[in-house]
């Protein structure tokens, strides 16, 4: 009698697309392998996360300001691009520094670049925030049902906090699901952490001040990162010094 359940429990999950579940085991694949992870091509950091973010899941970068994230995810939009890869960024906060991805080496004629406006300051605006969040989630479910995106970046990180928290769980679940098997690494960007799949990870920045950094125009040179990773399944801590010579705006 279980097991008539537990089976037909299982055939009704695996027809809604949910059978790839924390107790379910992932497919074998090699990290090295290009079309299973999303590449940032910083040496250091790619070994820290096997060789780049897993594909097919929804992972998060997250750090606060000053961290850098922004530098990080310039690299890793530009590192997709030079791979002849198509990407889109859906930005929130309308926060994309052009001059500063120009640096990068980010290929604009692959970047798809979606614009948003959610306030940082609320204020009286909780509905404005609201809506705009709405808005911004539907863009990038539209693109991730489009397909054909190696990478696709959902920036929302000077995004108030409370109005992320107001989101419902359900959000990260449909969207895992709309990413499962496909060539697509979905990556959540934010100060903190706010949903990855089973599949995915997180990756956390911090800045450590490096007597040998300087910034020039729109680049840094010599700066060092404190990045750690933690991964949905096994709940692995990993930490590494990381160094990045890459452009970003001053605050980020």
């Amino acid at each position: 009698m279980v097991s008539s359940a537990r089976s037909e429990l299982e055939l009704l999950l695996r027809a809604r697309k949910l059978d790839q579940t924390l107790t379910s085991a992932l497919p074998c694949f090699s990290s090295r392998d290009p079309l299973a992870v999303a590449a940032s091509e910083v040496a250091p950091l790619d070994a820290l996360l096997g060789e780049g973010f897993p594909r097919g899941q929804l992972s998060g970068l997250v750090g606060g300001r000053s961290s850098g994230r922004t530098s990080v995810l310039l690299q890793m939009l530009a590192a997709a691009t030079a791979r002849g890869e198509f990407v889109a960024l859906i930005d929130a906060l309308d926060m994309f520094d052009v001059l500063s991805a120009s640096e990068a080496g980010i290929d604009f004629d692959r970047l798809l670049w979606i614009r948003g406006h959610v306030v940082i300051n609320p204020g009286l605006c909780r509905e404005m925030n609201e809506r705009a969040l709405s808005q911004a989630i539907k863009a990038l479910t539209l693109v991730l049902q489009a397909g054909n995106f190696g990478l696709v970046v959902f920036d929302l990180a000077e995004a108030p906090s409370e109005a992320l928290r107001r989101l419902p769980f359900t959000t990260w679940l449909r969207l895992q699901r709309i990413i499962e098997g496909s060539q697509t690494s979905c990556v959540l960007v934010g100060s903190e952490s706010m949903a990855r799949s089973s599949g995915g990870l997180t990756l956390r920045l911090e800045s450590r001040a490096s007597s040998g950094t300087l910034f020039r125009g729109q680049l840094f040179n010599g700066l060092e990162l404190k990045a750690s990773v933690v991964r949905a399944r096994s709940h692995a801590f990993q930490e590494a010094a990381v160094a990045c010579a890459t452009a970003a705006s001053p605050h980020v």
